[in-house]
């Protein structure tokens, strides 16, 4: 750098100090100074803000960080432009770093100003527009902060009542349950009594016992059949009990081809009874033990439902566990989707494509699996509730990619660059706030050092986020404990 000769009278041909008096313009001479810089970088994004600078002739080039790449923002020559510590008037109250880098061309002529004499300077130059300004500023972030606010207690509003929802279906099915249980553990109780009566001898107690067990692991080991499969079973058994004179077949029918039982086992028991007189009771008796067996796995599978939703829900929320750890992405994107399942719907099927070498990543776990709801969310409203939903993770280089691609009509190409802007939706008026995806990117790229893209086709829209797999130098990454992979029951 060569510093120059300040001349007033070459300032006011600056279009930014072409209103100010000729004692103002001595006093930016006094103040600051002129310096021709060669080619290179002049600043870099996030450094002290030191310095502010207005181009008197050359060219420079603004850019900013966009996950890990430079992406230049703008290239000019035109006299007058600035760049720097343009804050500095903002003083301790907001923070003074430079918003990007800077660089020239070619030698480049400058004024420049230090950021401790820029800011008295404007203040005391400009009040009025200072107050201005700063309200702009100020109001400006705090409405920022307010509608974020809104924004994830929304989503939480929202995922609230599908999880109270989904919590709700396995809480009934088990009360349901009980209450039938009670029931048949009633009627098992009358027909001891009838047992104990000395209806069967004790060679056919012991046989009925035996088959009693037989039943119970008959039911652990039903297969799973067809709806035309267990409609022609149950036909089956329904002739063989009309058959036999047992009223109410057709009902017991349905409980036996439940439990993967059939004539041939039924026809043992037969053989097993001392005469025809007691088969009814024996069935019967046999019936309450398969009933009993199938509420008894349905109040087991509704209290671990409700057991998973819960672990989805804290896994989700992060309850408990650093703010920033290294994690297991799938548990993430698992815990999510249960979350997710009632929005997500019946008629959307879920793929997932996970790598099972990825691995632990460090991040803030908790504002990822926002970033996975809102893009969830998106896919799911953009296939308006029906089509396939892929979540896909891999590695590349040094970064964990994570997609979220739906069969969506896609995103018109004419909008693509401006979907991460706040306040931008396609939505209907009060039907979305535009500011879930500005969260999004701004949790994936200022606060993780990542990036996050789209690419969109009709039938093939892919939301793309990069997060790097080592953390910045000197940070003490925890490893997260007790990060249970949730079951997805349905998905």
């Amino acid at each position: 750098m060569t510093e120059l000769a300040c001349s007033p009278q070459e300032l006011k041909t600056l279009f930014l100090f072409e209103s100010l008096t000729d004692h103002q313009l001595e006093q930016l001479c006094e103040n600051g100074h002129v310096e021709m810089i060669e080619p290179g970088p002049v600043y870099s994004e996030s450094d002290l803000a030191t310095c502010f600078y207005v181009l008197i002739e050359g060219e420079l080039v603004l850019s900013k960080l966009s996950g890990g790449d430079e992406v230049e923002i703008n290239r000019t020559s035109q006299r007058g432009v600035y760049s720097g510590a343009w804050q500095a008037y903002l003083g301790d109250r907001a923070p003074q770093n430079y918003q990007g880098s800077m660089r020239v061309t070619r030698p480049s002529k400058f004024f420049v100003l230090d950021a401790e004499k820029f800011g008295p300077l404007v203040r005391e130059w400009f009040p009025m527009a200072v107050h201005l300004l700063e309200g702009l500023f100020f109001g400006n972030q705090n409405s920022k902060q307010v509608l974020d606010q809104r924004e994830r207690l929304l989503a939480l509003g929202s995922l609230s009542a599908g999880l109270t929802h989904e919590l709700n279906n396995p809480a009934a099915a088990a009360v349901r349950a009980t209450v039938s249980l009670r029931d048949r553990v009633s009627h098992m109780r009358h027909k001891l009594g009838m047992i104990a009566s000395g209806v069967y001898s004790p060679e056919t107690m012991a046989t009925l016992v035996r088959l009693q067990e037989e039943a119970a692991d008959l039911v652990a080991k039903a297969p799973d059949l067809s709806p035309m499969e267990a409609s022609d079973r149950e036909d089956e058994l329904g002739d063989w009990f009309e058959a036999r004179g047992i009223s109410g077949g057709w009902d017991l029918a349905a409980t036996f081809v439940q439990a993967g039982m059939d004539v041939p086992w039924l026809e043992r028991v037969v053989a097993s009874v001392d005469n025809d007189d007691t088969v009814e009771g024996a069935i019967r008796w046999l019936n309450y033990t398969v009933e009993t067996e199938l509420l008894m796995n349905e109040i087991a599978d509704s209290t671990t439902r409700v057991s998973t939703l819960v672990n989805a829900a804290k896994q989700y929320s992060q309850m408990d566990r650093a703010p920033y750890q290294r994690v297991d992405l799938r548990g993430l994107l698992k815990s999510t989707l249960v979350m997710l399942g009632r929005k997500i719907g019946d008629d959307v099927t879920v793929v997932k494509e996970f790598d099972p070498t990825l691995p632990l990543v460090p991040c803030y776990a908790a504002e990822l699996n926002q970033v996975w709801t809102n893009l969830i969310v998106n896919a799911v409203q953009a296939m308006d509730g029906h089509g396939t939903l892929t979540i896909r993770t891999r590695r590349e280089r040094d970064q964990a990619v994570i997609e979220i691609c739906d069969t969506g009509p896609g995103v018109p190409e004419n909008i693509r660059s401006r979907i991460f802007e706040p306040f931008f939706t396609t939505k209907a008026v009060g039907e979305g706030t535009g500011l879930g995806l500005d969260i999004s990117w701004r949790i994936v790229v200022k606060k993780h050092k990542g990036d996050l893209r789209v690419e969109s086709e009709p039938g093939n829209t892919r939301f793309q986020v990069r997060i790097p797999l080592d953390p910045e130098p000197g940070t003490d990454v925890p490893v997260a404990e007790g990060f249970d992979d949730p079951v997805i029951e349905g998905k």
